[in-house]
């Protein structure tokens, strides 16, 4: 049987102040390949914290981190950065696209670092275009573009990598209702193909999207059990 994507065991983030601030306090989680759940609190509960932390961005004060069975703790920056590159992806609500690159070459940057051939690059990322539903829209600059075309360049450019786990931080923040509509229906369809998700959300619609709800208050992370039905 493989390791889940992500095992935290008694994982703390603890920032110095006085007093320090336990943003997250001991958190057993298990993400399983092919999960889908949604990470739910209010403002300030540490959800951002978690987020950080799942993505490598940031490192656990104490407790155990284990990525697709690999301990973090025992790496160095660079193999962290090896990680990021590779086994995970990230999606923002602000989309984070360069405006002159079009689709293709914004999408392209997320290979800079993963060690991948160069050769494939363009392919690859014509590919995840597709994936997304913008195969007619490979030369397109961002500015020209509607938010949700934007937002899907950016799933593309997450899932460039084929990630072991995908990351969305309000994914549909900036998007109306019915595109935001359209982008969750895209996380269902990447999710019943298999992929991991993990969506930090403060909606209730989008949380409700989701297979498995995590709740954070206060630093403490519980989860809710979904109605059989």
């Amino acid at each position: 049987m493989s390791a889940p994507v992500v095992e935290l065991q008694g994982v703390t983030r603890t920032f110095d102040a006085t007093p320090p601030v336990e943003a997250l306090k001991a958190t057993n989680l298990v993400i399983n390949d092919g999960d889908y759940l949604s990470i739910v609190g209010p403002s300030g509960s540490g959800k951002s914290t978690m987020l950080n932390v799942l993505g490598l961005l940031d490192s656990p004060t104490d407790g155990t981190y284990l990525l697709d069975g690999t301990d973090i703790s025992r790496l160095g920056e660079r193999q962290l950065a090896g990680l990021r590159a590779t086994k995970i992806g990230f999606v923002f609500q602000s989309f984070h696209l360069l405006a002159h690159r079009s689709a293709t070459e914004n999408v392209m940057l997320a290979e800079l670092y993963s060690g991948r051939d160069r050769g494939g690059r363009r392919p690859r990322a014509i590919a995840a275009l597709e994936k997304v539903g913008l195969g007619h829209r490979l030369d397109a600059f961002p500015p020209t573009m509607s938010g949700g075309e934007r937002q899907r360049v950016a799933i593309a450019r997450a899932l460039t990598a084929e990630p072991s786990l995908l990351l969305a931080d309000e994914p549909t923040g900036n998007l109306d209702t019915v595109t935001s509509e359209a982008i969750l229906e895209l996380f269902d369809d990447l999710h019943a193909a298999g992929l991991t998700v993990a969506v930090i959300t403060h909606d209730t619609d989008v949380a409700q999207r989701a297979e498995r709800t995590i709740n954070i208050r206060d630093g403490i992370v519980t989860e809710t059990a979904r109605a059989a039905s």
